[in-house]
């Protein structure tokens, strides 16, 4: 049996490092589980997850030029799951869009609300530039007094 990617296949843990698990897969290959790529929740230590001599399902998701065979169990997981139960990054979970159909106008507002909010920032940032030089200006150190 030939390993391709998309192949879902079973192998045991046969050694683990801090960047994740080496995996014995059959016809004598081995590849390796990115420790992202083991669960959808962070994971410090992949030692509190996976051991040697373990046997584990992995999807195979890469197979370089090189003959190195990327691996995960993440990702099989999330094929088994159904939509609502898939777990999402919370970036991605609480990224507000809203999904109106745009007017014609849309545009020109979104550009208008981005015009503005710069003006406001170059303003404020003017201001407190200008309020840390006078603050400082004075106080340079050096021989003599105050430079002007």
């Amino acid at each position: 049996m030939a390993i391709e990617v998309g192949n879902k296949l079973t192998g045991k843990v046969s050694g683990i490092t801090k960047f994740g698990a080496f995996v014995d897969l059959p016809d004598n290959k081995n590849g390796l589980v990115h420790i992202s790529e083991v669960s959808d929740a962070y994971i410090k230590d992949i030692h509190d997850v996976l051991e040697v001599g373990q046997s584990v399902d992995v999807l195979v998701t890469n197979i370089a030029d090189d003959g190195k065979i990327a691996l995960s169990i993440r990702r099989l997981a999330d094929n088994g799951d159904s939509k609502k139960d898939k777990k999402v990054p919370y970036k991605a979970a609480h990224k507000e869009r809203s999904h109106k159909p745009r007017s014609k106008n849309s545009s020109k507002q979104g550009t208008s609300d981005f015009d503005s909010m710069m003006n406001a920032f170059l303003k404020d940032s003017d201001d407190r530039l200008s309020s840390l030089k006078r603050n400082t200006e004075g106080k340079r150190g050096g021989r003599g007094g105050r430079r002007s």
